[in-house]
């Protein structure tokens, strides 16, 4: 069972309506308390990072993230937040990949936000992308990125620079892109991460 972290800065909803197609059980964790009742734990967010993390810490949850012993997938601003740091709103954030959240602006010369579907590589042969094809499209939607790094990136997209489109740290997870936006390779990726362990 997934528990989604509810701490105000997320589409919920969106989110919800994917796990419900592919058949996955989910609920609200509202409390440190309830996380113990879930066996792997989502961080959704859409919006300005530094805003969400004052959300997080006012929710006592972003203390405990660290600690969680079992898979955590962060989703868009929701993976953002597991990066040390983000120029949006200049914020200190979770500190659990140690890589930093970059705005696009005057470092492309494409559109911002990067807004639409794109491909990514897989790398380092990561199981959160299991069954899905290298190259396949994600829908994404974000005008901040994080840097990319080999070591911690489980895949990478090009929009005039390359970034880090997922990463992975232990049983820490996160996808720039929006699954749940993402048709079938989106739904793939939410099995691939009810199966980790």
């Amino acid at each position: 069972m997934i528990g989604i972290i509810n701490y105000g800065a997320g589409n919920i909803f969106s989110l919800t309506a994917a796990l419900d197609r592919v058949g996955l059980t989910y609920g609200m964790v509202n409390t440190v308390e309830e996380l113990d009742q879930y066996d792997r734990i989502i961080i959704p967010g859409v919006g300005h990072a530094g805003a969400a993390m004052e959300k997080l810490r006012a929710s006592g949850l972003a203390e405990c993230i660290h600690t969680i012993q079992k898979p955590v997938l962060g989703i868009c601003v929701g993976m953002q937040l597991l990066t040390d740091f983000s120029e949006e709103g200049n914020a200190d954030l979770l500190g659990i990949v140690p890589l930093k959240t970059l705005h696009f602006d005057k470092k492309i010369k494409g559109k911002v936000p990067h807004m639409g579907w794109n491909s990514v590589t897989i790398r380092n042969d990561n199981p959160l992308f299991s069954n899905i094809e290298d190259n396949a499209y994600f829908y994404f939607v974000h005008s901040y990125f994080i840097e990319y790094d080999k070591e911690y990136t489980a895949a990478m997209c090009d929009y005039g620079l390359p970034f880090s489109a997922a990463i992975a740290k232990g049983n820490f997870y996160g996808v720039q892109f929006h699954p749940e936006k993402s048709g079938q390779a989106g739904e793939q990726l939410l099995v691939n991460f009810s199966k980790l362990s």
